[in-house]
């Protein structure tokens, strides 16, 4: 779950994933880009276009777009291993950058359900604490930071981070799970988990309208949001 400022990012970091993807649809460039990721060294724009049959423009415009797009890094070196006066201009080469792609529609958040995992599994071998119960007091405390780090209602923290809300009678569904995958696999770890992730954003957002509940459906979150229990209906 994201805190305003890392929605923002995350929304500016998806356009760029896309308009990546994007580049990628043309298929000069696409072979160009998996040409470069294959060799062991930065190559030239004449490599490039050689090793393709392409003309050296055609492999120069695609290999910048590539690289203006950061899905290759352009370096320079003289290929000569001359250096000082005389040595010439260093050759402008590309190699792949490091960056790391990826876009999930729906909304998918598996790497924050690894954090907490892993945070989980750290701390038990540390204290002898269960495990399921580090794990179950590690979400509730990300979710109660980050309500309270929030100046947005509960529906639009919700809809940043890729729950989906709708309104159903007086309680709020989440058509989409943002650990779908995994709660499929590792339902109870998985569900347990986001039930108390939702519970400390309740917490922390001050809202005493509605309260987390297990309540799973085929195409849902686990969880829903509903009215608190009467109190006399409470054990």
């Amino acid at each position: 779950m994201d805190h305003p400022k890392d929605t923002e990012d995350t929304t500016h970091r998806l356009s760029s994933d896309v308009s990546a993807i994007a580049a990628l649809d043309e298929p000069t460039r696409s072979r160009l880009y998996a040409y470069v990721g294959r060799q062991p060294a930065p190559v030239s724009r004449d490599e490039a276009a050689e090793a393709l049959g392409l003309a050296r423009q055609t492999a120069a415009f695609h290999l910048d777009r590539l690289a203006q797009e950061s899905l290759l890094d352009v370096v320079y070196e003289r290929r000569t291993g001359r250096t000082g006066p005389g040595a010439g201009r260093p050759a402008k080469l590309y190699r792949r950058s490091p960056r790391h792609i990826e876009v999930n529609l729906p909304d998918r958040r598996y790497e924050l359900a690894g954090r907490l995992l892993a945070q989980a599994v750290e701390e038990a071998e540390a204290t002898g604490e269960p495990v399921r119960a580090v794990l179950h007091r590690k979400a509730e405390e990300l979710g109660t930071q980050l309500g309270r780090q929030s100046t947005a209602g509960i529906v639009e923290v919700l809809e940043r981070n890729g729950f989906e809300p709708r309104h159903e009678g007086g309680a709020i569904v989440l058509a989409n799970c943002p650990f779908h995958a995994l709660a499929r696999e590792h339902t109870r770890t998985v569900c347990g988990m986001n039930l108390h992730l939702l519970g400390g954003l309740l917490d922390g957002l001050g809202e005493d309208r509605f309260e987390a509940r297990l309540a799973p459906e085929p195409g849902r979150c686990c969880v829903r949001l509903e009215p608190p229990a009467p109190q006399q209906d409470r054990p």
